[in-house]
This record gives C-alpha cells, sequence and structure tokens, in this order.
C-alpha cells in the first residue's frame, strides 16, 4: 500500500511539473489563446528592421497595443514592409503617428513603440504609418566608429 502511495504522489509530481512548464511556453511565446476579436491593421515602411520578428510587441508609451503581423520586403524600393495588428477598431490613433524600432534593455527583443501626433484624421485599417525609424543596428555603429577613429 505505502508503495501505491509513493507511485501516484510520483505521478501527480511529474504531471504538475509537464503542465507548469507547458503554461510558462504559452506565456513566453506571447500566443494569445484569448483572441480578441477587435483589431485592425496598419503598416509601416523601415528602412531596417535588423531583428525585428512577427508576434513582436507593438507599444506606446510602455504598453502593449498590438504585435506585429507580418514583415515582407518591396524589392523595388529596399524597404520592409511591417504590418501591425492593433487592438481596437481604429480612430484612436492620428495619421501623423509616426513608429520606431526599440530594442529592450541592452541585448533585449525588438519591437515597435509608435509616436502619437497631433493630427485630427485618424488612422484606420489598412492605412500606413509614414514616420518611421528604423533599427539601430549596434555593428554598424561599431563599424562606423572604428571608421572614423581610423580616419583620424
Amino acid at each position: 500500500m505505502r508503495m501505491r502511495t509513493v507511485e501516484i504522489s510520483t505521478g501527480a509530481f511529474v504531471l504538475a511539473g509537464t503542465l507548469a512548464l507547458i503554461f510558462l511556453a504559452v506565456r513566453v511565446s506571447g500566443v494569445n489563446l484569448a483572441a480578441d476579436r477587435s483589431s485592425y491593421t496598419v503598416t509601416a515602411r523601415f528602412d531596417d528592421v535588423a531583428g525585428l520578428q512577427t508576434r513582436a510587441k507593438v507599444s506606446i508609451a510602455g504598453v502593449t497595443v498590438g504585435r506585429v503581423a507580418a514583415i515582407d520586403v518591396d524589392l523595388e524600393y529596399g524597404e520592409a514592409i511591417v504590418s501591425m495588428e492593433l487592438k481596437g477598431s481604429g480612430g484612436v490613433l492620428s495619421m501623423d503617428t509616426g513608429a520606431q524600432i526599440l530594442t529592450e534593455g541592452i541585448l533585449g527583443a525588438r519591437y515597435i513603440n509608435l509616436l502619437p501626433g497631433a493630427d485630427e484624421e485618424t488612422l484606420s485599417d489598412g492605412d500606413e504609418i509614414e514616420q518611421t525609424q528604423g533599427a539601430m543596428v549596434l555593428e554598424n555603429l561599431i563599424g562606423d566608429l572604428v571608421t572614423r577613429l581610423g580616419a583620424s
């Protein structure tokens, strides 16, 4: 009887650990199981999106307001086209809203920060954000510094 109790408690412990790992994996991956139906999509063109990935967060003043839905390339102009799915039904952000790619912490993940403007016209589903600032790539900054130091 005692051996049976040990086996059952060991099995329960392993099951609880497995469920905890699955829960953490879902939370870390950014997958939202309770999908919000009210959302709209806007796009933005960037000259460099190094390190930005789909499902990266889109935020305003540090508050997550959406996710990156897709990243495509426009070969004609050599720009990246980023589609962002934002919470809500539109009509909140002004047409002169800016978008910049930032890094969480020093070596963290890339995300898009939106800077609301003051225009009375607002963005709706399918609109494009015109004012953008691409990612600052650390390797490019170091290369520029070495080039300038070598020239002096």
